[in-house]
């Protein structure tokens, strides 16, 4: 019944605590590209792939206790931060829900910037281009980030080892 609830809660016991929601958005998409069965479905918005669905489940996660969440004023914008509740991890140690053990590539994702997994999801999104048509398609929806050729290599290279 909770399936797709359980494999998130899998994704924090296996992440520990990501900050951000546009973080997490970016985590899962990049390991729903990576094949790790995550079901939600990801259009394209202003901060690249995001999913309505992730953003209802975790908030559903949030009010049955299973997820925490804490709200961080920074002045003139929050930050989320997410982790797996007693109550979670609870719930998840009668779940039989298999999930592959993808606790290195979820610490590797976690250790980057916001701004950086953007990027990394937003050039898998447009995966069917490549090169410097790729490129082109990134600079024109993200005209305003500004990414640096710097950027784009850490990026592509980041992703070439990902996908080994």
């Amino acid at each position: 019944m909770l399936d797709e609830h359980a494999k998130l809660m899998t994704f924090f016991s296996q992440a520990g605590e990501v900050i951000g929601r546009k973080k997490l958005q970016k985590m899962i998409y990049i390991e729903k590209k990576l094949n790790i069965p995550f079901r939600e479905r990801y259009t394209f918005h202003v901060y690249g792939p995001y999913s309505e669905e992730l953003s209802l489940r975790i908030e559903e996660l949030t009010n049955l206790g299973l997820l925490n969440e804490v709200k961080e004023d920074k002045g003139h914008y929050y930050h989320y931060r997410y982790s797996l509740s007693d109550e979670g991890s609870q719930f998840l140690s009668l779940s039989s829900i298999d999930m592959p053990d993808a606790t290195a590539v979820t610490n590797s994702l976690n250790q980057q910037s916001s701004r950086f997994l953007e990027l990394l999801s937003t050039l898998l999104y447009f995966d069917h281009l490549s090169g410097e048509e790729l490129k082109q398609k990134v600079i024109s929806v993200k005209p305003k980030q500004k990414y640096t050729d710097e950027e784009f290599e850490k990026a592509l290279e980041y992703k070439q080892n990902l996908e080994k």
